[in-house]
């Protein structure tokens, strides 16, 4: 019957709460001998993943603090002169350091830039990011995500170190290297979850998975003042070669180390394997060349998580893209200020998270709250509470201790959600977790697009008022998703999602 498989937007509380203790969960925590945590290979896989994406970001956002760096000031600095610009006071310190910060070593070149040409060179990135997502996911579920993640590194990597010749040869050039990494890295976080689908315990996927994701937080978090650092001792060019051999040198160790899945890991323990294969059953594993579209495009959870993360991505890539513009032009501090105070968020955002994801499992563990339960709540409490964070962003005016803890705060609580809506996929079709997530962050991509157009648009005189409408604006996107969410959201596995041998069975199973 359709209504034991699927998750209806018209079924009863009653009915989705009798079905809370799952038969897989019951047989993980009752009967399956469990490994120890602490050193297991699918702990060392979370710790490798979790470098590859401080990798990833750093890789991501290196452009945007060396770009300060890489133009000519006296031709592209906006109208800084104006009145608009000086509603909040510059002190001669600020002046003093910020232009000695510009200073590059002899011989570094410099670019005359508009910055309307910045922006495009900054956004370069995710046209090719959006077309690699879902192709990314499928692949990965059908052979295996390990030589995708580390492929889609290694070829950022490698066209990361071309960086200062593509810029020299001008910015259509570097147009194209950026859209060709952002392409490469598409295929990165879908990987990561059909990989998770064959590697993750059910009542471990929360803290292995916000575990591995949190590198992006962490690569945020360094790669925004040391960027700055390194800018200003060795030269812009030295940024994209240090990543670049970075991400070359994981790569090289994540191909050496990583596995598909348990039974082709070479150095894994029978005891652990077992426990793996068996609390996965036969839910977890690589999809056939065929999959269920018709009944993906149809489905309500799917298009709630889509919706949700899009509404969730807005907030986050404004911040990522605006933060270091509004630091510079509205609080006036110097390049390596803002590249440290835009790093700071971001090491609230990685803790929050590592931490969600145990809290989620222990949750779990003991019984006290269904999946649902547990997706919806750690979703509300990381996109409500940073909403409203967000708005008291906007009304701080020109104190920048005010806005630099709001701001931070609001990201810390955020990382909340990676517990909740940003594992979703998974719970509801693990066998397509792959897919679904390169679907979803194909979605989850366009505003990574609009949101600093909207920024652009909203605050074009960078005053307190237009940054104030975009605070605002990214609050109540927020507020919007969780809404969303909360309605629709679930965490049943889908009938489209169960495997054949399953289908007979009749059962349905929340994890």
């Amino acid at each position: 019957m359709a209504q034991n498989y699927g998750c209806s937007i018209n079924s009863s509380a009653e009915d989705q709460e009798s079905k809370e203790n799952s038969p897989l969960l019951q047989k993980q925590a009752e009967q399956l001998s469990v490994p120890p945590k602490c050193c297991s290979v699918r702990c060392n896989l979370a710790i490798m993943m979790f470098f590859g994406f401080a990798v990833v970001y750093g890789l991501r956002v290196n452009l945007s603090v060396a770009m300060v760096a890489m133009v000519n000031g006296t031709s592209t600095q906006p109208d800084s002169n104006g009145s608009k610009a000086k509603e909040c006071p510059v002190s001669s310190a600020t002046l003093n350091s910020s232009s000695q910060t510009l200073d590059q070593p002899d011989g570094v070149p410099r670019y005359p830039w508009d910055s309307e040409t910045q922006g495009m060179l900054l956004g370069a990135f995710f046209f090719g990011y959006l077309f690699t997502q879902i192709p990314g996911g499928y692949l990965s579920g059908r052979f295996g995500g390990s030589i995708f993640l580390g492929g889609g590194v290694l070829c950022t990597a490698v066209l990361t170190l071309l960086t200062p010749l593509a810029a020299q040869l001008g910015a259509r050039w570097l147009f194209a290297l950026r859209a060709l990494e952002g392409f490469g890295e598409g295929v990165t976080f879908p990987a990561m979850m059909a990989m998770w689908a064959c590697w993750a315990p059910p009542l471990e996927r929360a803290r292995l998975m916000t575990l591995s994701g949190a590198g992006g937080n962490f690569g945020a978090f360094v790669a925004f003042p040391l960027t700055g650092f390194i800018c200003h001792s060795l030269g812009w060019p030295a940024v994209f070669y240090c990543c670049g051999g970075a991400g070359c040198l994981w790569a090289v160790l994540w191909f050496i180390l990583v596995s598909d899945e348990p039974r082709t890991h070479p150095r894994i323990s029978d005891q652990e394997k077992e426990y793996i294969i068996n609390s996965i059953g036969s839910e977890g594993g690589s999809h056939g060349w065929t999959v269920p579209l018709l009944p993906m495009l149809l489905s309500v959870p799917l298009w709630t998580i889509i919706i949700t993360q899009m509404c969730s991505n807005w907030s986050y890539y404004t911040l990522l893209t605006s933060l270091p513009t509004y630091m510079d032009t509205v609080l006036h501090f110097d390049l390596r200020q803002n590249s440290f105070l835009s790093a700071l968020p971001y090491l609230g955002g990685w803790l929050s998270s590592v931490l969600s994801g145990v809290i989620a499992d222990n949750l779990l563990e003991r019984k006290l709250l269904s999946v649902t339960a547990v997706r919806k709540i750690f979703t509300i409490a990381g996109m409500l509470l940073p909403a409203g964070l967000l708005v008291a962003v906007g009304f701080s005016g020109c104190s920048g201790i005010l806005a630099v803890t709001f701001l931070t705060l609001s990201t810390t609580i955020g990382g909340i959600s990676s517990a909740g809506v940003f594992m979703n996929q998974i719970d509801i079709a693990p066998r397509y977790a792959g897919m679904l997530l390169g679907i979803t962050n194909t979605f989850g991509t366009i505003p990574g697009i609009l949101a600093p157009i909207a920024v652009g648009y909203l605050a074009k005189d960078h005053s307190l008022v237009g940054w104030r409408k975009v605070f605002c604006v990214s609050a109540g996107v927020s507020a919007l998703g969780a809404c969303l969410y909360t309605l629709f959201g679930t965490g049943k596995i889908q009938r489209w999602a169960v495997s054949d041998d399953r289908t007979e069975t009749g059962t349905e199973r929340e994890h």
